[in-house]
């Protein structure tokens, strides 16, 4: 019923810029929270000893003079409550009588509650499904007939304590519909993975984002379920808590390197006010096929941020225990595919990463390999103005120094 796994690094080889750095300490001082170089990170799944096992995971990094509080839970859609306080010794309270009632309001708290800075949510509501059989834009939105949705508030989930990995610092839940009469998930399941990390690095298979000790990982995966159309594209539906009457805001970053992420020439952040503050990073695509490639990319496109008030949202207990009943929820779809293909269809799978972290989000620098290319692009140039000078310098000194005989 109980796990819990701890780690500790440096930075190693990928250590922040000196300009990144200046930028901290100038502007996140006063948040409190100062890019910590290495956390100490344990993962616990909370025990519930009123009853049967809950799916409640406390991922906590402490680092020298703050705490990052991740709680993930699969009460009700699978969501994420992201606290982060100013001291390195907050710790997380739980009252489960009142977190499993029907009014869970004040049953998930992080003491001390002067201590926090910053606390906001994720929760991923829905699975979508669209028919893109007859659709030939690329761009269209919706990608194609919807079909109806899977509520995540009536899955069935895996026992989160079976899947701790102390090498990984990660964790897996993995769900399908507690009522499947077309047996679409019949051996299909979708999975959020969850992984922490003590210090910064970037995984080995794309999209290869870069973080940080102040970030945590979500990958999503569906896996060998059954499409209800020959062309289906599915996505998700994802809420956040909104600030006061707007919703947080979405910026995209463009590069002109693709090393990590072939073909990717962008990075997708939500972020909650203005920086630092908490934020939530992402390519724009996702992969047919594992491990990820250039030819099994999928496009990801966002929907924009709206007030969610046309439609009630599934509800998540811990987001309301934490946050109240009051509280104003936006949301936004992310679709996976085009249906000019590659697809779901082709493996019955699909995979997309994210970050969600507290700080200034992770920058990519400009990989060796481009940095090499712009030395030669401009180097050549000069060298040739270098050999040039010198042969124009050779000829004028020749013939200055020739004498007439008379």
């Amino acid at each position: 019923m109980r796990g819990s796994v701890e780690h500790s690094w440096g930075w190693g080889h990928c250590a922040p810029s000196p300009l990144l750095l200046l930028t901290l300490l100038l502007f996140a001082a006063p948040f409190g929270l100062l890019g910590e170089k290495t956390r100490q990170v344990s993962l616990e799944v909370i025990p519930n000893w009123l009853g049967p096992v809950q799916n409640l995971l406390h991922i906590r990094a402490v680092g020298t003079n703050s705490t990052l509080h991740y709680m993930w839970s699969s009460l009700g859609p699978l969501a994420v409550v992201l606290v982060a306080t100013n001291t390195p010794h907050s710790t997380l309270s739980v009252n489960w009588s009142r977190l499993l009632s029907p009014e869970p309001d004040g049953g998930l708290m992080v003491l001390p509650k002067d201590s926090i800075q910053f606390s906001s949510a994720l929760v991923f509501t829905r699975l979508l499904e669209f028919d893109s059989t007859n659709v030939s834009d690329t761009a269209a939105k919706p990608p194609g007939t919807p079909y109806p949705p899977y509520s995540l508030a009536d899955f069935s989930w895996n026992n989160i304590t079976d899947s701790l990995d102390p090498a990984t610092l990660s964790a897996t839940f993995q769900g399908h519909p507690m009522n499947d009469p077309t047996r679409t998930f019949a051996s299909g399941s979708l999975a959020f993975r969850v992984q922490a990390f003590s210090r910064s690095s970037r995984p080995a298979q794309p999209p290869r984002l870069l973080h940080t000790a102040d970030t945590c990982q979500l990958e999503v995966a569906l896996v060998g379920a059954s499409p209800r159309g020959n062309r289906s594209l599915f996505g998700l539906e994802v809420a956040t808590l909104g600030q006061g009457p707007d919703c947080p805001s979405m910026q995209e970053q463009h590069s002109i390197d693709d090393e990590y992420a072939p073909a990717v020439f962008q990075l997708d952040q939500l972020l909650w006010g203005s920086l630092p503050s908490g934020f939530a990073q992402w390519r724009p695509v996702a992969y047919s096929q594992k491990p990820g490639g250039r030819e099994s990319a999928l496009p990801c496109q966002a929907s924009p941020l709206h007030p969610a008030l046309a439609y009630p949202l599934p509800q998540s207990p811990i987001v309301r225990a934490f946050f109240g009943s009051q509280s104003n929820f936006c949301a936004f779809n992310l679709t996976f595919g085009a249906s000019t293909g590659p697809g779901y269809w082709d493996q019955h799978y699909f995979s997309w990463s994210m970050l969600l972290g507290v700080g200034f989000p992770p920058v990519d620098g400009l990989s060796p390999l481009v940095l090499g290319i712009m030395a030669v692009a401009l180097g050549a140039p000069g060298l040739m103005l270098l050999v040039g000078g010198l042969v124009l310098l050779l000829y004028h000194k020749k013939y200055s120094e020739y004498q007439s005989i008379n």
